[in-house]
């Protein structure tokens, strides 16, 4: 018997040449596995700021 999958929702977004290269800069400063990891960090990060800003104000 198969597990779910970790990530059952898969996205297709475009980026412009300047912000892939910024993730992939993050990537490696950062030492991620992947790209798709180092997205979703970005993502979680972003979230979490967002919500922080949300709250104080």
């Amino acid at each position: 018997m198969s597990r779910p999958p970790q990530f059952p929702v898969k996205k297709l977004i475009s980026l412009s040449q300047h912000q892939a290269d910024q993730i992939r800069d993050y990537r490696f400063d950062e030492r991620i596995d992947s790209e798709t990891e180092a997205i979703r960090k970005l993502i979680e990060m972003g979230l979490e700021a967002a919500r922080k800003q949300k709250d104080a104000g």
